[in-house]
């Protein structure tokens, strides 16, 4: 890649972040910062690289899709991070998220039920200079109990219903975001886990492909 073509997704990125997050109201100083930064387009796939910084998902193979941009933002704000935040992330997909989450926690275990999609992420998260990151192929909905307890949780898949073992992963004050539903009406629920007792607040409209359940887990 020129240097021409950086300076062009540069451009585009920052556009990305005054249009399509500052201008439809995310206001988390860190989390605008960090989707300037990151690289969006090396996470997707060469035909659809010149898509990049629009606000819509696009596919990375698997029937996996990366998130549009506005949605991505608004569940890092909503989870409040901190850099000394253990955070899961559930869905590694295109590890484009998973990027984020490192650049804005401590560290991050990211669980990928394809081991394609895993591979591919955890190379170009390596590639990238991510060395706060695990990621583990298995079954998302059971989270990863051998690295908990989390501060923050994110979903990048839904489900039904809230998987039960996600919430009991939390640490006290934890917090979790979490598209649930059926394709036509999925809603985001931001958890929050407070002296063993659970809270849910529900939030926005969106979409995102289905949470799937099965499989061991392996690095």
């Amino acid at each position: 890649m020129t240097s021409i073509d950086d300076e062009v997704f540069a451009a585009l990125r920052l556009r990305m972040v005054q249009t399509q997050l500052r201008g439809r109201g995310i206001r988390d100083q860190r989390v605008l910062e960090v989707m300037a930064r990151v690289p969006r387009h090396e996470f997707i796939i060469e035909r659809y690289r010149d898509q990049a910084y629009e606000d819509y998902p696009l596919p990375i193979g698997e029937e996996q899709t990366i998130s549009q941009p506005y949605i991505v933002a608004l569940m890092l704000e909503l989870l409040e991070l901190t850099s000394d935040d253990h955070i899961l992330e559930v869905g590694t997909g295109s590890g484009y998220v998973t990027a984020l989450l490192a650049e804005l926690g401590k560290n991050v275990v990211s669980v990928e039920r394809h081991a394609s999609l895993a591979e591919r992420a955890r190379e170009l998260l390596q590639r990238l200079g991510y060395r706060n990151v695990t990621v583990v192929v298995g079954d998302g909905s059971e989270g990863c109990e051998a690295c908990a307890p989390y501060n923050a949780i994110l979903v990048s898949a839904a489900a039904s219903q809230v998987p039960a073992p996600l919430p009991a992963q939390l640490d006290d004050r934890g917090r979790m975001v979490i598209p649930v539903g059926p394709p036509e009406a999925q809603q985001l629920q931001l958890i929050r886990r407070e002296n063993g007792q659970i809270h849910t607040t529900l939030r926005e409209a969106c979409r995102f492909v289905p949470l799937v359940s099965g499989g061991s887990f392996y690095v």
